[in-house]
This record gives C-alpha cells, sequence and structure tokens, in this order.
C-alpha cells in the first residue's frame, strides 16, 4: 500500500509538474525576428545609425501592444560597417544564422545591389528605406524611399520654374556609385528633353569620404559664370556633405547665387554642424520634420522620448521605415504569417496615414505613393518647406526619360511581370 502510495504520489506529482509547465510553454512562444542591417560604423553611420534605433523604437512600440500574432518581435542588428560585400555575408547571417522573418536596412544603392542576390536565393523580405536611381524591381524588396520621379525629377523642375530661380545651368555632382549615376543619367536625359544643351551640363563624381572640395568647387564657380542661372543637383551621400558645403561657404558661394538641392542631406546630417554655409539652400524629399500635423508630433515625442534626447531630429528615411514597418505588420495580421510569400501578397494596397499627413499606398510594383515637397535650410538645421505637390505621386521602377526602358513593366500580383528582371517571369494573358 505504501508503495503503491508513493507511485501514485509520484505519477500526481508529475502530472502536477507538467500541468504547471504547459501554460508557461503556451505563452512564451518563439518571437518573430526582426533583422536590422544598416552601417553602424565607417562613412554611411552618420547617416545609418539612426535607421538601426529607429526600428528598434519600432519593435518597442509594437511589443508594447502585444507583439504580433500573439508572439513578441526581437530586433537582431548587425553592423555591415560601410562595407558594400560586408552587407551581404550579414545578410546572408541574418536569413540563414538568425533565421529572421523580414530585414529593415541599407542606405546606399551600391549596399542593396550587394544584397539583392542573397535576399532573392533565399526568398528574404527586404524593406529598403532611401530614395534610390529606380531600374529596378525584386520580388524580395519593398521600395519605400522615393523613386526618381518623386524627388529628383520635381527637385529641377521646381529650381527651372519661377519659384525656382528659373536655372538654366545644371551642375550634376555625385558620390561615385551606382545611385548618382544613374540618377544624373536619368537627369540629363530630362534636361535635355526641356532644351537644355549639353554644354549647360556639368557632370562630376567624387570617392565615398570624398574631403576636398577646393577645386571642384573652383570649377563650378566658373562654370557658373558664363552668365546664365545655374544650379547645383547634389547626390553626395555621407560624411562628404560637411566638407562640400563648408568649401562652398569658403569660396563665398550663396545659395542666391548658386542654389544646391541636395537629395541625400536631412535633418541627421545637419545635426551637431555649423549651418552658416548652407543657409538658403535647399533639399528636396518626401518628408521633413518641420511638418506640422498629429500624426508627425507624437511620432517626434516618441522618438526622443525613445532616444532619451529631446534634441534627436527625425529625418525622411525615418518617415519611410516608418511606414515600412506599420505596413508590414498590418500585412502580417492580415496574413496570418510571417511568411514571405504570404506577407509579400498581403502587403498589395497596404495603407498608411504617413507622418507628411498623406495616406501613402503600397502598390504591386513593390514602391509607395508619395508627395513630394522642397526644404529650405535654416539656421537651426531644421527646414522651412517652400515647395510640394498637391498629394501623393505614384513611383515610377522605371523611368519614362531612358529610352531602352519603353515597355517595361514591374507588376508582381500574379501572373508577375517586371520588366527585365530575372526569374519568375511570365506574361499577362
Amino acid at each position: 500500500m505504501t508503495q503503491g502510495m508513493t507511485r501514485r504520489g509520484i505519477a500526481a506529482a508529475l502530472l502536477l509538474a507538467a500541468t504547471a509547465w504547459t501554460p508557461a510553454f503556451a505563452q512564451a512562444p518563439a518571437p518573430i525576428k526582426v533583422g536590422v542591417l544598416h552601417s553602424l560604423s565607417g562613412t554611411m553611420a552618420i547617416s545609418e545609425t539612426t535607421l538601426k534605433d529607429t526600428i528598434l523604437m519600432m519593435v518597442d512600440e509594437q511589443n508594447k501592444k502585444g507583439g504580433l500574432l500573439g508572439r513578441k518581435l526581437e530586433a537582431v542588428v548587425v553592423d555591415p560597417a560601410s562595407n558594400w560585400p560586408l552587407f551581404a555575408e550579414k545578410m546572408r547571417e541574418l536569413l540563414q544564422v538568425h533565421k529572421v522573418d523580414v530585414v529593415f536596412g541599407n542606405w546606399t544603392s551600391v549596399s542593396r545591389k550587394s544584397v539583392l542576390p542573397v535576399v532573392e536565393e533565399l526568398n528574404g523580405l527586404l524593406f529598403y528605406p532611401v530614395q534610390y536611381e529606380g531600374e529596378e524591381s525584386s520580388r524580395n524588396v519593398f521600395y519605400t524611399g522615393a523613386a526618381p520621379n518623386q524627388q529628383a525629377i520635381p527637385a529641377v523642375e521646381y529650381l527651372m520654374g519661377k519659384d525656382g530661380g528659373e536655372a538654366k545651368r545644371w551642375v550634376l555632382l555625385g558620390t561615385d556609385y551606382v545611385y548618382p549615376r544613374t540618377t544624373n543619367k536619368i537627369l540629363r536625359a530630362f534636361l535635355i528633353s526641356k532644351g537644355v544643351a549639353e554644354a549647360d551640363i556639368m557632370e562630376e563624381y567624387t570617392p565615398f569620404g570624398h574631403s576636398d572640395w577646393q577645386t571642384i568647387v573652383s570649377r563650378v564657380k566658373t562654370f557658373a559664370s558664363q552668365g546664365k542661372k545655374t544650379a547645383v543637383v547634389s547626390t553626395i551621400n555621407g560624411d562628404a556633405n560637411v566638407p562640400f558645403y563648408k568649401e562652398l561657404g569658403n569660396q563665398g558661394i550663396k545659395a542666391t547665387d548658386i542654389p544646391v538641392v541636395a537629395f541625400s542631406v536631412g535633418e541627421e546630417e545637419l545635426a551637431g554642424i555649423d549651418t552658416k554655409p548652407l543657409l538658403g539652400h535647399l533639399a528636396a524629399w518626401n518628408y521633413f520634420q518641420s511638418v506640422k500635423n498629429p500624426t508627425n508630433e507624437a511620432f517626434i515625442k516618441t522618438w526622443q522620448s525613445f532616444i532619451k534626447n529631446p534634441k534627436r531630429v527625425t529625418n525622411d528615411p525615418m518617415e519611410a521605415h516608418y511606414i515600412g514597418f506599420k505596413m508590414w505588420t498590418q500585412a502580417v495580421s492580415q496574413a496570418g504569417s510571417t511568411g514571405v510569400d504570404a506577407v509579400r501578397q498581403a502587403m498589395y494596397g497596404q495603407k498608411v496615414t504617413s507622418l507628411s499627413g498623406y495616406e501613402v499606398e503600397m502598390f504591386t510594383n513593390h514602391h509607395l505613393s508619395k508627395p513630394v515637397m522642397i526644404g529650405e535650410i535654416k539656421a537651426d538645421g531644421q527646414f522651412d518647406i517652400v515647395w510640394q505637390t498637391k498629394g501623393p505621386i505614384k513611383a515610377e521602377a522605371w523611368s519614362p526619360h531612358i529610352a531602352e526602358n519603353k515597355g517595361k513593366v514591374a507588376d508582381w500580383s500574379y501572373p508577375w511581370v517586371c520588366g527585365n528582371c530575372t526569374e519568375p517571369k511570365f506574361t499577362k494573358n
């Protein structure tokens, strides 16, 4: 009897233990892993570190709401260190080693081009948050930054118009990689289509981290002294912007004489530097911190609280991550899964009220509708919005200003059609 009681006691104890442990396991399913692929060191850290922090904040905010699908989110951060081949290695690490469900990352197009074969091979999902040159559409990438028709073309049209000074001569300055060169190829074709002569276009490229701008700025002054209003279109990226603007000031170039419109200079790049040489120069983006609306004001407050610094600024690529992350969470909830194929289909038609104050939509070309804004740099490092479109503009994945793009289509709804993309590729009936 004693032995039997002992056995029954042991069995009861085991049952009790199993009962006690089962709910604990049920309440703690595996987290949904969010990959963060941004340079935290090297020449692009000045721009990308903030984007890493933005995703950490978004993950934190989502977890406060209970996570997704009853699971917590877990950010997995890696540092590709502004090393373009390393981006591919880190993407592979995120997808194969850490088994992340989605990746938010990259800034430069050369880093995106580096990871593209990996994310396609492993059927990952990348949200890319920065303005870029277009001429690409991948089944595994959602482009939440601006295409050229949502930034570069409107900026040049503004400078050509009466409000922008009616520029007649153009200096295209860029960092030497795919984004500036392709963007300027599009802009050159656009300018020529508007009657601008080849002799009235100057084009120059410099390496990443370039610091000696004296000779180039001197050439810009000479080019602008030919009697026609001249404007500079800058696709200079990273920390090279600081000595560039400083040299403009050193040589006495004011915005009223030769306006510079930049596509990669925002509030973060201006924070903590002397803005005197930059006053009056321009930037073209789809969002500025100075936009006034309740959604933006709430975001700024949340951001500065999360980062524990009331002076930390916001910028356009942060808004792109905000939009992409919101759409991804909506798509996951709609699909009831984090599976890439299910989420991809659920992404089409997702809408978010952006920080710019507009409702933006994701289309089947994996690009967004976005408003366009021109901002003038102020002494406090913020922007005075001097011009903007009446509403969001739908992105063009393939620029119509490049002749060989005629007939190209980017449409990832079934059956898939994507211009000159590789497999899968089908012809619509």
